[in-house]
């Protein structure tokens, strides 16, 4: 998951991002309108964080681009004008959920995780494919019934390559889902992460490599040879 977080005070917007990194949802910071409107037009979220109150065009201002854009991307204001009419009119604007500060962390991510559980692009809350079982809101993954400990960074990639349902991801639609903006597009991360995941997850390997186009979950039992092959990386590198 991916979310898009605009708050103009950077300590608050630097700790909602760490927050939710530690919950393993990747995060981009816009600390003013115009910013936001240029990561929105550039990247795929799965939920947007608005403060309403924020230099260049307003968090109702981009409130309302992103309702007339179709694009249906879930809106949570987040913000201090906590009176009725405050909350009325952020919903008449499009948001699909309103949270005042100061606010709890653990209770932004419950809301997140539901705006985007509900949003029309949004997959089932617990995946099955191929014997793995992905729980993303407990964070829990299983392989045939047994138990899987993953890094952050591991369970989120897994959760991208699960909820394709078999289907190819290219290594930079990976970095793009599972990292942030910050990441470098030229890294190995992905590679050695989707390593360290094959161990993990262990033999037989139900990560495929698809040379020159990217990975996918194997649902039909056709090993590929240079899955084998890439997870001899060494596992510690997968856990940035």
């Amino acid at each position: 998951m991916r979310v898009l977080i605009v708050e103009d005070e950077p300590a608050l917007a630097g700790a909602v991002r760490d927050g939710l990194r530690l919950a393993a949802i990747a995060a981009d910071t816009a600390g003013d309108g115009h910013l936001a409107l240029e990561l929105l037009d550039i990247n795929s979220y799965d939920v947007a964080v608005l403060d309403r109150d924020i230099p260049g065009p307003s968090g109702d201002d981009i409130a309302q681009a992103i309702v007339a854009s179709g694009s249906g991307l879930p809106i949570l204001m987040l913000t201090a004008a906590d009176r009725l009419d405050d909350k009325a009119s952020g919903f008449e604007l499009g948001a699909d959920d309103y949270l005042t500060k100061p606010f709890e962390m653990r209770e932004l991510i419950l809301r997140i995780r539901a705006l985007a559980r509900r949003a029309p692009r949004s997959t089932p809350p617990v995946h099955e494919l191929a014997g793995i079982r992905l729980d993303p809101f407990r964070r829990e993954v299983y392989r045939d019934g047994r138990y899987v400990a993953l890094t952050r960074k591991q369970f989120a990639v897994l959760q991208v390559l699960v909820e394709a349902g078999g289907g190819v991801i290219s290594a930079e639609e990976l970095l793009e889902r599972a990292w942030d903006e910050n990441a470098d597009p030229f890294t190995n991360a992905v590679r050695i992460t989707v390593s360290a995941l094959r161990k993990r997850l262990g033999e037989p390997w139900v990560i495929l490599t698809v040379p020159g186009a990217g990975y996918r979950i194997d649902v039909d039992g056709a090993r590929d040879a240079t899955t084998a092959e890439d997870a001899t990386l060494p596992e510690r590198a997968g856990n940035a």
